[in-house]
């Protein structure tokens, strides 16, 4: 297997970690969609059709560097595929809104420091940027998935969605998994999930969802076309899709700096910690804090998701 070199813009390179943005990948050793080894980042996409793993090393300039393998699954074919024009920039645009690299951080950070609850974390997370979910499948999922339970036991719901439906190859003794696809899902019924921990509902929510997408009535290309409202509303008409979930889906993946799950207990957890309050901030104390966020809210939450972790 013969491998490409790719590199891909950063804007903003000043204010960008690869190293800050590891930590927060490595959150969890559940996950297994995506892996850090030897300081690389490694994860398996379909690109044009061609399956390929590709290596995030790190930062060489104003670009980071990626490495793209092409590979075949052995249960549909042995050959090899070639990388196209069209598989690499689909990578190029799937690595650049994974890692937010066409994103700009100094207007928020001017933004935090003017912020008591803010002040101090950009200097302490200096270049991390809001690690995004690039397919919306995958994020609609994860969303539904982590409703209402803690983030430990959602990762393993997931793992087990992953494994059973998804594909996967072994490469170098390291097995890689794909998310799977919507047709897989749809075709569900969900006894099938519920037999794997899924709540009725949450079963009920994944297949809707998928069949949503199999059936064209709801499409990335669609929500991509969308200001913040608008995606907002067509993502509440969804089942199983509510304000926190809209907004975490609007953060993830549609990238709005505006979007604000605000329900999030990790959120929550966070304020109160910085704050050093003995509870819970309430509801009205919640909409007052990040009331004045505006343009920055995502980036907000994301930082103070940051200081719930270790480092």
């Amino acid at each position: 297997m013969k491998s490409q070199q790719l590199l891909v813009d950063i804007n903003d390179p000043g204010n960008f970690s690869f190293a800050a943005c590891l930590v927060f990948l490595g959150r969890s050793d559940k996950e297994n969609l995506h892996f850090i080894r030897n300081g690389m980042l490694e994860k398996l996409v379909v690109a044009d059709s061609i399956p390929v793993l590709i290596r995030v090393s790190g930062v060489v300039g104003h670009q980071l560097s990626v490495e793209m393998l092409p590979v075949s699954f052995p249960e549909l074919t042995e050959e090899v595929p070639v990388l196209t024009e069209k598989a690499i920039a689909y990578i190029t645009r799937y690595v650049t809104r994974w890692l937010h690299l066409d994103g700009s951080l100094q207007a928020f950070y001017n933004y935090a420091d003017q912020n008591p609850l803010l002040a101090g974390l950009p200097e302490r997370y200096k270049g991390l940027r809001l690690i995004g979910i690039p397919d919306l499948f995958e994020t609609l999922c994860w969303t539904i998935i982590g409703q209402q339970i803690n983030l430990t036991f959602a990762y393993t719901l997931r793992q087990r969605l992953i494994t059973h439906f998804g594909y996967s190859v072994t490469l170098d003794g390291h097995t890689y998994h794909l998310f799977p696809r919507p047709e897989v899902i749809a075709a569900l019924t969900p006894e099938v999930l519920t037999a794997m921990q899924f709540s009725g509902s949450k079963a009920r929510y994944l297949i809707a969802t998928a069949q949503e997408i199999v059936n064209g009535t709801f499409s990335m290309e669609a929500l991509d076309q969308m200001d913040y409202q608008q995606a907002k509303e067509r993502l509440l008409a969804l089942k199983g899709i509510g304000n926190w979930s809209a907004n975490y889906i609007l953060m993830k993946y549609g990238r709005f700096p505006e979007a604000l799950p605000l329900e999030d207990a990790g959120l929550h957890n966070a304020i109160k910690g910085r704050l050093q309050l003995e509870a819970k901030p309430t509801a009205a104390e919640l909409r007052a804090i990040t009331g004045i966020w505006g343009e920055y809210a995502a980036y907000a939450t994301f930082y103070l998701w940051r200081t719930l972790l270790p480092q």
